[in-house]
This record gives structure tokens, sequence and C-alpha cells, in this order.
């Protein structure tokens, strides 16, 4: 047998919580001396213990984890739940970790705020390009929902392009067109071919028009933190007396496994306003 206190620190968990769930009849110890009180519970319970944790830690009320474990819950079912669980968590984890990018990003923009920017623009001719590429949709321009959509087009098209025969003749230019709705846009994942249009390839060839004048600006590192580099170049569009002349384009021009590494050319076709 196990004092109360020896069954608590077996189970990681409180006297007080042990306390609470014998007082709602969840977990009752096995023996309670009657001249003293003190509770016993055997070894045997432990397991028990495991499931009203596990339960509790999966969201379930006390009540819903009583309804669970009066109904034999097996090792295989909780299993999956806790599963399924952990694979909720770690989206959550990975959703709260953009966020908090997105949020720092707009803590720099704000930061900086009245101080020269330390981006240079650089206005330049762009010839026209054929490209080969693939669509999808994002819910908003925000990069935490760009990132994903993009690097699931770009693994699709490169397969299609090693499927057709093809090998990429430049760098990757991606770029963003509303999608009618005043909510999803439409992103364009494309990388430069020597080739024709066909019908037999699972992706489109087109040619994306030359510019007489692209507003550029070299953004390095994730595009994940790429709201200041795009903040900057439209100030600068503004400020000039230029407005935006078509939709503007993502050029990859270095592209690491180290994320620092990234240099990526924003590129915004203008015209005098």
């Amino acid at each position: 047998m196990l004092s109360i206190g020896d069954f608590a620190r077996a189970g990681r968990v409180s006297v007080r919580m042990l306390r609470h769930y014998d007082a709602i009849s969840l977990l009752t110890p096995v023996e309670v001396d009657a001249s003293t009180g003190y509770r016993s519970y055997s070894a045997g319970q432990l397991a028990l213990l495991n499931r009203i944790v596990a339960l509790k830690d999966l969201g379930l009320t006390l009540a819903q984890v009583r309804q669970v474990v009066e109904s034999s819950v097996s090792v295989d079912e909780i299993r999956g739940m806790l599963t399924l669980r952990r694979a909720e968590l770690e989206t959550r984890i990975q959703e709260d970790t953009a966020r908090l990018a997105h949020v720092q990003a707009r803590l720099r923009i704000i930061e900086s705020e009245g101080k020269m920017s330390t981006y240079e623009v650089v206005v330049k001719p762009v010839p026209a390009v054929r490209v080969a590429e693939l669509t999808g949709i994002a819910k908003s321009m925000e990069p935490s929902s760009i990132g994903p959509v993009v690097q699931g087009l770009y693994g699709k098209l490169s397969s299609e392009l090693g499927r057709a025969g093809l090998i990429p003749i430049g760098p990757a230019i991606a770029y963003y067109e509303d999608a009618g709705d005043e909510e999803n846009v439409v992103v364009h994942a494309a990388l430069p071919v020597d080739a024709n249009p066909s019908d037999e390839y699972d992706f489109t060839v087109t040619d994306l028009p030359g510019e007489q004048q692209m507003a550029t600006l070299l953004h390095k590192g994730s595009m994940e933190n790429c709201l200041p580099a795009y903040q900057a170049l439209a100030r600068w569009i503004d400020e000039a007396g230029y407005r935006n002349a078509g939709p503007g384009r993502e050029v990859t021009l270095a592209y690491t496994e180290d994320v620092d590494g990234w240099v990526t050319e924003l590129q915004q076709p203008i015209d005098k306003v």
C-alpha cells in the first residue's frame, strides 16, 4: 500500500488533486483509516490515475473524464486520442510561432518609423520570361498564410518538371493576385523554362511580360520576415511619385538550407502618377 503522499509522487500529481478526485468519487483510495483518516492507495491504481491525467490533458472536463473512464476505454483508444491531441497542439504551436513572428515584424516596423530606411530601391527594366507555373489559393497575404502554399506549389512543380524532362533555366518567381472575393489570394509559383505550352503538361507554360520600369529591392532572410521590406518598397514608390502598374513579383536569387542565407528580390512594376 502507498500513502497518499507516496502515490501522489509516483503519479506526479498533487495530494490536493488526489483529495479532490476522492471527494468526487473519481479515484478513491483502497483504504481509509477510520481513526486517522489516512488514505492508502495500491500501485495498481496508477493505471487509472494515468488515464484520468491523460484525458484531462486532452481537454476533457472531469465529468467527461468520468464518462470515459466508466466506459472502460482501452489503451489503444487513449493512445489514439493522445496522438490526435499531440498533432493539434503541434499545429497550434506552429500557428502561434508564425503569429509571434508576424507581431515581431510589425513591432520592428513601428519602432523604425521616422528612421532612414536601410533598403536600397533600384528602378530597372525587366525582360519578359517564359515560365512553367502552378497556382494555389492562400487565405491572406500574411507570410504565414502565403509561405506554406508557395512551398507546396514549388515542391509539386519541381516534380512535374522532372517528369516532363524539363530543367529550370532561371530563378524561381512567385507573384500574387486578388482572388476577387476581397480575402483570398491566388498564388503563382513559377520557374523559367525553355518549352512551349502543351496540354501534355500538368502545369501551365506562360509568358510573364517584360516591364520597362520595375522598382526592385533586395530582402535577405526568411520570407516570414519580408513585411518591413515590402512596406519600405511601398513607401519609396509613393514618395517618389509612382504608382503600382501590375502584380509584384518575388524572385529568389539565393536559396539555402539556412534561411538567413536567402536572398529575394522584390519587384514591383511602376509608372508615374
